[in-house]
């Protein structure tokens, strides 16, 4: 079972849509093993971009992520990685389809609501800069066991 990072950015907090984006999420029928509200310091969310480093919109990426409060998350599927990033379309909200977490709230691409791991190694390495392995559930879904 294939895991990945997915957060919630502080437009997307402000804006009172975390609960739909899970929804969808939900409805795709991944499994959120791990979620947290917090406000990512300035260390972990250079961490999480350290790729974009040296970019010009990179210091205010920094700031931006730092700004307010997230909500961090860890989601299980089959192929989650790819299904999710579908799901949350394009980084370029003139590229993301409707139908499409961005394509549908998001109406600027800077504040484009959401970021989703794009690879094994991303997942891994965000993960860990932002959960530690005893804030992660092991479960199944299995809950008409108990009727």
């Amino acid at each position: 079972m294939e895991r990945t990072f997915l957060m919630i950015k502080p437009d997307g907090v402000q804006r009172g849509l975390i609960g739909r984006i899970v929804s969808r999420l939900e409805d795709k029928g991944f499994k959120l093993v791990g979620g947290k509200f917090v406000t990512a310091t300035e260390e972990q969310a250079k961490r999480h971009y350290a790729e974009h480093e040296g970019k010009a919109f990179y210091d205010n990426l920094i700031s931006f992520i730092t700004s307010g409060p997230v909500f961090a998350m860890v989601w299980e599927g089959d192929d989650i990685i790819t299904i999710s990033r579908m799901v949350i379309g394009k980084t370029k909200v003139t590229e993301a389809q409707p139908g499409t977490i961005r394509g549908d709230f998001a109406n600027h691409t800077p504040l484009n609501l959401i970021h989703g791991s794009d690879s094994v190694e991303s997942a891994e390495r965000e993960i860990a800069n932002f959960f530690d392995e005893n804030e992660l559930s092991v479960y199944d879904k299995n809950i008409s066991a108990w009727i």
